[in-house]
């Protein structure tokens, strides 16, 4: 590989990097504590492992309103077709994940 190469893998790699970073700091500010406590804990155990088209699919969810995760990820409404993706089978998942110290 030239260093050309080398340069420009770099750089998409810390392209990336900076992504999975903003999604974090997203997923822990979302304006509910109980949603950034649940999503942000969720960004810190998954998206460092997230591909490009997987941290698509979280960002789109990022966008959907606090109350409507919540009542999906807990079970009380049914995940609508266009979000039941492999993503928020994760976040479903991961809320009945016991918690150290929980």
């Amino acid at each position: 590989m030239t260093d050309q190469a080398h340069a420009m893998a770099d750089a998409a790699e810390n392209a990336v990097e900076d992504r999975r970073k903003r999604l974090r700091f997203r997923s822990w500010h979302r304006g509910m504590r109980e949603m950034d406590l649940l999503i942000g804990s969720f960004a810190d155990t998954h998206v460092g492992g997230f591909d490009t088209p997987m941290l698509d699919r979280y960002e789109a969810l990022l966008e959907l309103s606090d109350p409507d995760l919540y009542n999906w990820m807990s079970g009380r409404e049914p995940v609508p077709v266009e979000h039941d993706n492999d993503i928020m089978k994760l976040l479903v998942a991961f809320r009945y994940t016991p918690r150290q110290g929980s």
